[in-house]
């Protein structure tokens, strides 16, 4: 069976009005360049393939930058017997990282937090009633952070579900963006993470303009918020046209 081919980098930007660059939030007598020389509102090309792992029943990978994602998906399969009656299926979803993911070695584990955001993100989107009794299982593995990890995870998790076959209303697309003084930097890298005052992720259905999950953290202002949010889904909505490219060159390649 001849593989499917893959996507093309694509990167993406939710508004064509570019902000100036301000002053270094380090120090204020220098210009400050992102670290991968973006534009604030600029997100790092999005690579994705679907069908990565063979043993599973669908899969994806997904490539951001630094950031390297996998994300296997079984099932449905039939539910414990401990478990009660249900007329709609479950989801099981969990996030790990690889010991060789971080500089800091050895500390790959599961994180039980990105595993509940996960579920919460993909749960509205997933039409349960196509499979009662039965337990869709998500496995997404980290194999090299480089920031905005959960994002990553969530639309790679997306595009494995579609490969599943799993019925879904819609893919879902996710997207951070980082405060940094009055700075709003999208989909940031790990430098930025770690300089940030807050951080805001959104997770929404593109097609469908339906948020799944809002996740802030850290100070916010109310206007910066309602920038940050459509930064956000501006950005969703062109990743998802990336998203839907990649599962219609599979599908046509499948055909061939």
């Amino acid at each position: 069976m001849a593989a499917r081919p893959s996507t093309a980098q694509t990167t993406y930007s939710p508004s064509p009005n570019q902000k100036t660059r301000p002053p270094l939030f380090k120090d204020n007598d220098l210009d400050w360049v992102r670290p991968d020389g973006r534009s604030f509102h600029q997100c790092r090309p999005a690579f994705f393939r679907t069908s990565a792992v063979t043993s599973a029943a669908g899969s994806a990978y997904a490539e951001f930058g630094n950031t390297k994602v996998i994300v296997s998906v079984f099932g449905p399969r039939e539910s414990k017997k401990a478990m009660m009656y249900s007329d709609i299926g479950r989801l099981n979803c969990n996030v790990s990282y690889t010991t060789f993911a971080t500089t800091v070695r050895g500390q790959g584990s599961d994180n039980k937090e990105f595993s509940s955001m996960l579920h919460k993100a993909l749960e509205g989107a997933i039409i349960l009633e196509t499979f009662p009794k039965t337990t869709v299982d998500v496995f997404a593995l980290v194999l090299e952070s480089g920031g905005s990890d959960l994002p990553v995870v969530i639309s790679c998790a997306s595009l494995a579900l579609a490969d599943a076959g799993i019925m879904m209303y819609d893919l879902v697309a996710a997207v951070s963006v980082s405060c940094l003084g009055k700075n709003l930097i999208i989909d940031p890298v790990l430098e930025e993470e770690s300089y940030q005052d807050g951080s805001l992720m959104l997770t929404c259905m593109p097609s469908r303009y339906e948020v799944t999950q809002l996740t802030i953290t850290g100070e916010w202002s109310t206007p910066n918020v309602n920038e940050a949010m459509q930064l956000c889904l501006d950005a969703c909505a062109k990743l998802g046209e990336v998203m839907r490219s990649c599962l219609k060159e599979a599908a046509s390649a499948s055909q061939d």
